[in-house]
């Protein structure tokens, strides 16, 4: 009796040695996908149950059971966390439970250019994959609303950068951290403004920076261009720019500024009105928001594009005159 015991005992120990291995092996082992690479999804409050099921459903193909199995006797089961996962070939159930559990997730990423209008962060937003629309159907005043500053133009207060997202993720969450950046970017930047300044505020600072990004071709200028606008604001001369018109003419605009254009006044006509315009007109980059505040000394009042990128600057009326012949006349 007592030898058959003995046998009994070291098959027991014998099959939990080898159950043993056999669950290292599992745990460590590649699991085999549906697909290169899976989606997974798992919900607030999702029981580790609920999340085996959920990675067999997304097509992972193993035992669910085995699955919740390995969770629970992992002991962090309950440390799992909501998101949105991508599954890739040779993850093992041990891997899967640690990107689970560190809150792994994939990421998407949407980017606002420099010189973008509100109206194309709008598109972009809308077009963003895996990124929850709530702000569509909302007014740009509703937006601003929404993100704490009402009656504040939303016009040029994002920062233009590359932002990640988890899949779900709201747009107005996007918007909140690109209107955060650009305070923190604005705040720096008023800080260092030159001492014999025109501009009055950080929102005449963010003014001036959005038209210097649209009228900047060449980075080497973005200094001397500003410096032609402070000129001009100092001696209450016109600040006479383009873009401003564009923005101004909105959807009107069909990519010909006309002279008719430059002589219909609107609230952004930089021809027709004295001063800065009541907005920005576009998102304007760190370099441009420096510009605006420290701009470059220059003499210059005038600039012209040479048709390569870069700006001719002059002093004078007449100088600039022989610049547009020269340059845009395609006269000597």
């Amino acid at each position: 009796m007592r030898r058959l015991l003995v046998g009994v005992a070291v098959s027991l120990a014998a099959a939990a040695i080898a159950l043993a291995a056999f669950a290292v092996r599992w745990v460590g082992a590649p699991l085999t996908l549906a697909e290169p690479t899976i989606e997974l999804a798992i919900e607030p409050g999702m029981s580790p149950r609920k999340v085996a099921e959920a990675v067999v459903a997304a097509g992972a193909q193993v035992s669910p059971e085995w699955l919740f199995l390995w969770f629970r006797l992992s002991g962090d089961a309950r440390k799992i966390r909501a998101g949105s996962y991508e599954i890739q070939t040779g993850t093992s159930p041990r891997a899967l439970l640690s990107k689970l559990v560190r809150g792994d997730e994939s990421l998407k990423t949407i980017t606002f250019i420099e010189g973008w209008t509100f109206r194309q962060v709008r598109s972009a937003l809308a077009g963003a994959d895996g990124l929850r629309a709530d702000t569509r159907g909302l007014t740009d005043a509703a937006v601003m609303a929404q993100l704490g500053r009402p009656g504040i133009a939303a016009e040029g207060r994002f920062f233009p950068d590359t932002y990640a997202y988890a899949r779900g993720s709201s747009d107005l969450d996007v918007l909140r951290r690109a209107l955060k950046s650009m305070d923190r970017r604005l705040d720096a930047a008023w800080a260092q403004r030159s001492a014999d300044s025109p501009l009055r505020s950080a929102d005449e600072a963010l003014i001036l920076a959005s038209i210097v990004e649209k009228e900047t071709g060449r980075p080497d200028d973005r200094a001397q261009i500003a410096g032609v606008f402070v000129n001009r604001l100092r001696i209450g001369m016109r600040l006479q720019t383009d873009p401003t018109v564009i923005y101004g003419l909105g959807e009107a605009f069909d990519g010909n500024l006309r002279r008719r254009d430059l002589t219909t006044d609107t609230p952004w006509n930089t021809y027709t009105r004295a001063g800065l315009p009541p907005t920005a007109i576009a998102l304007p980059g760190k370099a441009s928001l420096v510009a605006a505040v420290q701009p470059a000394a220059t003499p210059a009042l005038y600039f012209v594009a040479r048709g390569d990128g870069s700006s001719h600057f002059s002093r004078t009326l007449d100088e600039h005159n022989q610049a547009v012949n020269r340059y845009q006349r395609g006269r000597q």
